[in-house]
């Protein structure tokens, strides 16, 4: 089918109160500039307004917005218009075009946007409309990282009170974050207390929160090492700070399950049911996204639910650049005359970067021939930061390959080209 000639390109400078827009024609011609505010009766005229410039087909006018996501970019979508965004640092450069003094103004940013779609296109990304999973999962991950970041602080905030009067509690050497170190506090809150308590009851303790790698002998003598001095009050303000703390520390631990068990939940989700058709014994000849993803050494349910939310569409289009540029995978080079120079990537999604950094850290723990890789990136000289990234580049290709093909990555595969490797050099 053909597609409908282009009547105009229009940008979207996205506001918090209200929205520049300006409409282009092919010939570069500034056809109109208007404001729409961000209510729903504003934003319905303005589709009105983009769907008088393609004479009612909505496919003949293309949207460019730096945001991809947002009332606007779901309200340009449900009317069919298409939709493209760009990056921030890229539509900087576009601007330079129009104001080498580098002015701006949401008007000009608006103009910018329209008229950098009807030149460079290609350089824009079309949005298309996502899974409700997707979403979800999106705004779920992102909620599990909110929460561990604030679970790390109020834990760091524990630990900085146990070291005003009780430094042995934390040569148990476990998370104080973790709800039965919570409860031992409780039951031993002070060094005082600690030598009433009876190694019976810390026996029954540990049996009852089903602790096996901690004994009671142990976990008593820890308990009675020699407290250190401390000024009067200093014992019970810093008990009362730990108690409230504690409190926030729960609420939060039960929140991180909740969301551990929805994000694997999501994930499932995406994976469509078997069909109808297929006999008992037959194997589907290819398999899933996500069960290829989940196959992947290195990749557990926070990697993977990072991915899928942060990086959906580059995965279903098997976008090997896409993945490498947008998770900082792949380094930046500068070349100039006699002078090279790689440099860590630094823009890009830091989600996603994070996510890369544990999925090379596990597989090169787990997988041989990662860690084959890493060891030789390591004695050329390379630093551990820019070895896991090299690494995970590794993986990426793998992965893309593995998509492109519907297979599981094979860890005995692996270890053989692995051993090989290491027997050669």
């Amino acid at each position: 089918m053909k597609e409908p000639t282009v009547q105009a390109f229009v940008g979207v400078d996205w506001g918090t109160e209200e929205h520049a827009v300006c409409a282009v024609s092919p010939t570069g011609e500034v056809l109109w500039q208007r404001t729409a505010k961000h209510d729903a009766d504003s934003l319905d005229q303005m589709c009105g307004w983009l769907l008088e410039l393609g004479m009612g087909d909505p496919q003949a006018v293309h949207v460019a917005i730096e945001v991809p996501h947002g009332v606007v970019v779901d309200t340009l979508q449900d009317r069919d218009f298409p939709t493209h965004s760009i990056n921030p640092k890229q539509l900087d450069r576009f601007r330079d075009r129009f104001s080498p003094a580098g002015a701006k103004d949401d008007s000009r940013d608006a103009h910018v946007l329209g008229d950098s779609l009807r030149t460079d296109g290609h350089r824009f990304r079309r949005l298309c409309i996502e899974r409700p999973e997707v979403v979800e999962l999106r705004e779920w991950s992102r909620m599990s990282d909110e929460l561990r970041t604030e679970h790390n602080r109020l834990t760091n905030r524990v630990r900085e009170q146990l070291r005003r009067y009780y430094p042995q509690f934390l040569q148990i050497g476990e998370d104080v974050g973790k709800d039965w170190v919570l409860d031992l506090w409780e039951l031993v809150p002070t060094p005082d207390r600690a030598k009433r308590v009876r190694e019976k009851t810390l026996a029954g303790f540990l049996k009852g929160h089903r602790i096996r790698r901690v004994d009671a002998v142990s976990l008593r003598s820890v308990l009675l090492r020699p407290p250190v001095t401390v000024s009067p009050g200093t014992v019970a303000a810093a008990c009362a700070h730990i108690r409230l703390l504690a409190e926030r520390i729960r609420v939060l631990n039960r929140q991180l399950k909740e969301c551990h068990k929805k994000l694997d939940w999501l994930c499932d989700a995406l994976i469509p049911p078997s069909p109808e058709d297929e006999t008992e014994g037959e194997m589907q000849a290819e398999h899933h996204d996500v069960e290829i993803l989940r196959s992947m050494v290195g990749i557990g349910s926070i990697i993977l639910a990072t991915m899928l939310g942060e990086a959906w569409w580059a995965i279903k289009a098997r976008d090997i650049d896409v993945l490498r540029t947008l998770g900082g995978a792949a380094p930046v080079t500068k070349r100039s005359g006699k002078r090279l120079t790689v440099v860590m990537r630094k823009a890009c999604n830091p989600r996603l970067r994070d996510a890369y950094y544990h999925w090379a850290r596990v597989s090169v723990q787990k997988d041989p021939r990662s860690r084959h890789r890493y060891a030789q990136l390591r004695a050329k000289g390379h630093s551990h930061g820019r070895a896991l990234r090299t690494v995970a580049d590794r993986l990426l290709t793998v992965l893309c390959a593995m998509l492109r093909n519907g297979t599981l990555y094979d860890v005995e595969r692996g270890k053989d080209v692995a051993y090989k490797l290491a027997a050669a050099g």
